[in-house]
C-alpha cells in the first residue's frame, strides 16, 4: 500500500482489495512511528486530526459501497499545509500567535477535497506565516529532509514535501508564494504544481502576500498532482480572484513534444548555480530534446531587479495582512501588557517569530510615507515589466525550462541568520509568482552528495495542460521521480 501511487491507492480501494479505514489507519500508524524524525506534521493538531480522519473513512467507505461517484482519489488520505483553514483542526501556520486556533470553517480546497471523498489525515508544518525558504523558523521546529535529516525540506511547505518524500502521505496541499511549492519539491525529490494565479480560490487560506499566494498540490508523481488540481481548481465565488470558469481536465491522451518549443535562459546557467544543479537541468533539458521538442536558449530579462521587487511587494502586503494581529480578536496575548499600547507592541513582539517580523518592518518600511514611491510604486511597476516580459516571451515559446533552486538543500542553521542568502535562493522562482503565472516541479536527478535536483516547466497563465503533458513525457522517459531515500539511487 505504501509504494502505491495515490491513483493506484484509490483504484485498490476501489476495487475492494484494501478499506479506506484501513488506509487511513497505515498512514496514521506510520506518521506515528517516523514523524519523530521528520517534524514533517504538527504535534498540536495530530490527534485531533486523526480523529477525525477516521470518523471520515468510515463515511467515504459507506459512499463507496453504496454506489455513489466520487472521484479518482476517492478514500486516499492528504496531508494539508498548516496555513490552510481546516474546521474543528488546529490551524496555526506554524506560529505562536495562532496557538489554540480553531477555524470555524473550511477553506475552498477543502470543501473539495471533502466533495471529492479525499481524507485530511494531518496539518503539515511550515516556514511561519509561510515565510521563509528552509521551514526552519517554525514556532514548532525545523522539518527534515528525509533524504539526509541533518538537512532542510525546502519551505515554507516543506512538511508538506517532506511528508511525500518519507511516504507518510500520498498526496499534499502546500501553498507558493515565491517558489514554496516548488523550491521544497527540488529539495526533497518530489513533484508539484505551481497554479496559475486565479486558478485555485484562496478562500481560507491564511494570508502572507495576497497578489502572489497560490494552493497547489505535491505528490509523488505527475499524474497524482494532475488529479488532485483537477479537484481543487475551479471558481468561487468567495474568492474575488479565482477567475478559471471551470476545472482543470487532464485526461487527455498524451500527445508528445514534437514541435514544442521550450526556452533555456542560459543566463540562468551562469553565476551562483551549483555544477551539479546546472549539469543535473541542462540534461533534463537534453531529455526534452530526445523527445521531440526543440531547445532554445534566451536570456531571461529583469534578472538583476526580480528580488528586490518580489520582496518588497510581498513583505508590503504580509505587513497589512498581519495587521490583524493584535493580541485582541483572537490567537496569542502577552501576560505581561498594562496598557492597551504595551498589549498591541507585547503581544506581537512575543507571538511572531524573528524572520515575520524583519518582513513585517520591511513592509512598513516601503509603504511609510516618503518611501511608497521610491520602494514600493518603482516595484509594482517591475512586476508590470515582469508580467510583459514573460508575455513576449511565450510568443516564441510554448514554455520555458530552469532550475529551481540553485543548490541543493543545505544543512540545517547553515544559512538561516543570513537573510540576504536565503533570498536570493528564490531567484528562479519569484518570477512566475510576479507574473501568476504556472509551473510544475520535477526531479531529474542527484549531486555527489546524493541529494535530489529539480527543475521547473513554466507556462502562460492556465497552460496547465501543456505543462502535465510535457511532464508526463519526461516521467515516462526517466525515473528520477521513483528514488525514494535509502534506495540505491
Amino acid at each position: 500500500m505504501l509504494n502505491m501511487s495515490a491513483l493506484e491507492l484509490s483504484s485498490a480501494i476501489k476495487d475492494k482489495k484494501v478499506s479506506v479505514a484501513e488506509t487511513v489507519s497505515v498512514y496514521i500508524d506510520l506518521i506515528e512511528k517516523t514523524d519523530s524524525k521528520f517534524n514533517a506534521f504538527l504535534p498540536v493538531s495530530k490527534e485531533k486530526a486523526f480523529s477525525c480522519a477516521l470518523i471520515r473513512a468510515k463515511e467515504i467507505q459507506s459512499k463507496l459501497d453504496s454506489g455513489e461517484t466520487l472521484s479518482p482519489l476517492a478514500g486516499v488520505p492528504v496531508a494539508v499545509k498548516d496555513n490552510i483553514s481546516t474546521e474543528e483542526i488546529e490551524t496555526t501556520c506554524a506560529s505562536k500567535m495562532l496557538g489554540g486556533y480553531i477555524p470555524v470553517y473550511n477553506a475552498a480546497v477543502i470543501e473539495k477535497l471533502e466533495q471529492a471523498g479525499m481524507i485530511v489525515i494531518g496539518k503539515t508544518n511550515m516556514d511561519e506565516f509561510a515565510m521563509g525558504g528552509s521551514s526552519e523558523t517554525s514556532a514548532f521546529g525545523s522539518v527534515h529532509n528525509p533524504w539526509d535529516t541533518s538537512r532542510v525540506a525546502g519551505g515554507s511547505s516543506g512538511g508538506s514535501a517532506s511528508a511525500i518524500t518519507s511516504g507518510e502521505a500520498p498526496l499534499s496541499l502546500g501553498s507558493d508564494t515565491g517558489g514554496s511549492i516548488r523550491q521544497p519539491c527540488a529539495f526533497c525529490g518530489v513533484t508539484g504544481i505551481k497554479p496559475t494565479y486565479g486558478a485555485v480560490s484562496r478562500y481560507g487560506l491564511i494570508a502572507y502576500a495576497s497578489s502572489l499566494d497560490q494552493i497547489g498540490p505535491i505528490g509523488q508523481n505527475i499524474d497524482d498532482c494532475a488529479a488532485l488540481l483537477s479537484i481543487i481548481s475551479g471558481p468561487d465565488d468567495r474568492d474575488s480572484t479565482c477567475v478559471i470558469n471551470k476545472p482543470f481536465t487532464f485526461n487527455e491522451p498524451n500527445t508528445g513534444l514534437e514541435g514544442v518549443r521550450i526556452g533555456l535562459p542560459s543566463n540562468y546557467f551562469k553565476d551562483g548555480i551549483e555544477e551539479d544543479v546546472k549539469l543535473a537541468v541542462l540534461v533534463a533539458a537534453k531529455e526534452f530534446e530526445t523527445a521531440g521538442a526543440q531547445i532554445e536558449e534566451f536570456d531571461m530579462p529583469l534578472m538583476d531587479y526580480l528580488i528586490p521587487a518580489y520582496y518588497i511587494i510581498a513583505c508590503a502586503e504580509a505587513s497589512s495582512n498581519l495587521s490583524r494581529y493584535d493580541g485582541l480578536k483572537y490567537g496569542y496575548r502577552s501576560n505581561n501588557a498594562k496598557t492597551l499600547s504595551e498589549l498591541y507592541r507585547l503581544s506581537r513582539n512575543e507571538g511572531f517569530g524573528m524572520e515575520v517580523k524583519r518582513r513585517i518592518m520591511i513592509g512598513s518600511f516601503v509603504l511609510s510615507s516618503g518611501y511608497y514611491d521610491a520602494y514600493y510604486k518603482k516595484a509594482l511597476q517591475t512586476r508590470a515589466l515582469v508580467k510583459d516580459a514573460y508575455s513576449r516571451l511565450f510568443t516564441s515559446y510554448d514554455m520555458i525550462l530552469s532550475p529551481v533552486a540553485p543548490t541543493t538543500a543545505y544543512k540545517l542553521n547553515e544559512n538561516v541568520d543570513d537573510p540576504i542568502k536565503m533570498y536570493m535562493g528564490d531567484i528562479y522562482t519569484v518570477s512566475i509568482n510576479l507574473a501568476g503565472v504556472p509551473a510544475a516541479a520535477l526531479p531529474c536527478g542527484f549531486d555527489k552528495q546524493g541529494l535530489p535536483i529539480g527543475f521547473q516547466l513554466i507556462g502562460d497563465a492556465f497552460s496547465e495542460g501543456k505543462l502535465v503533458n510535457a511532464a508526463r513525457v519526461y516521467q515516462s522517459r526517466t525515473d528520477h521521480h521513483t528514488k525514494k531515500p535509502g534506495a540505491k539511487k
